[in-house]
């Protein structure tokens, strides 16, 4: 027999949070946008986070006014993506 406490806050789980994000995320973003998404989140999960993260962060600060297009949001993964280095080396 469990006694639990009322005082207790109750704590989404991992389903729940990513639930809600999809949901948002749903609303936020185009069709297209979200196919775009998916796609990266596949090759680079990394990147797809920090872009889901940058948009939850604008539309809960009221920034985002309407929808993500996918050339929006070909603009915000080039400008969050690390640029690449080149290297170039030198035989003598």
């Amino acid at each position: 027999m469990s006694i639990e406490n009322p005082n207790d806050e109750r704590k989404p789980n991992d389903a729940e949070v990513n639930a809600l994000k999809e949901h948002a995320l749903r609303t936020l973003l185009t069709p297209e946008a979200r196919l775009r998404l998916n796609n990266v989140k596949m090759v680079k999960p990394d990147l797809a986070a920090m872009v889901e993260n940058y948009l939850l962060g604008m539309a809960s600060q009221g920034k985002l006014n309407s929808q993500i297009s996918d050339d929006q949001l070909k603009q915000i993964l080039l400008s969050i993506q690390q640029p690449k280095r080149d290297f170039k080396i030198n035989r003598r």
